[in-house]
């Protein structure tokens, strides 16, 4: 794993379960989960943590296993970044936004699971220009791109 720069924000993990808090897709950037096992473990009982709040419409923001855990519910579908507990929220906040914002242009305002798997390999790509190997990327890049897909 490439040396992270230590003055760059730093994202755990994207994720994106559906409303049974199953796995859509998911992107991990440290070595804490580096076992599918583990990587099932944490999604479910990050759901279990979350699926009880009412996140509809707005970013919560939640302390989970140690992490700083921004996410945000819209239909069947709920969006989560991860950060250590030392990462600015706000900033993990503005990820959650270019992730959301990026699939929702992406799947062109159908935020569902129907249309999130159909369109799998473009929402990987999202995610991939969002972060980058666990450091934030430019966040008006990553819409710029989005709107160049569309």
């Amino acid at each position: 794993m490439a040396t992270v720069d230590p003055t760059c924000m730093v994202v755990k993990a994207l994720v994106l379960l559906d409303s049974d808090g199953k796995r859509i897709v998911v992107k991990y950037y440290t070595p804490e989960w580096s076992t599918v096992a583990q990587q099932a473990a944490f999604e479910k009982s990050l759901f279990n943590k979350t699926c009880k709040t009412n996140s509809r419409g707005e970013a919560e923001v939640i302390l989970f296993d140690d992490l700083v855990v921004v996410y945000k519910t819209l239909g069947d579908l709920t969006f989560y970044v991860t950060g250590s507990q030392s990462e600015n929220e706000l900033v993990l906040h503005g990820v959650l936004q270019a992730f959301y914002e990026s699939v929702s242009l992406l799947l062109r305002g159908a935020v569902e699971k129907k249309t999130a798997l159909e369109n799998l390999d473009q929402v990987l790509l999202v995610m991939d220009d969002i972060v980058d190997n666990g450091e934030e990327a430019c966040r008006a890049h990553s819409i710029n791109a989005i709107e160049a897909l569309c």
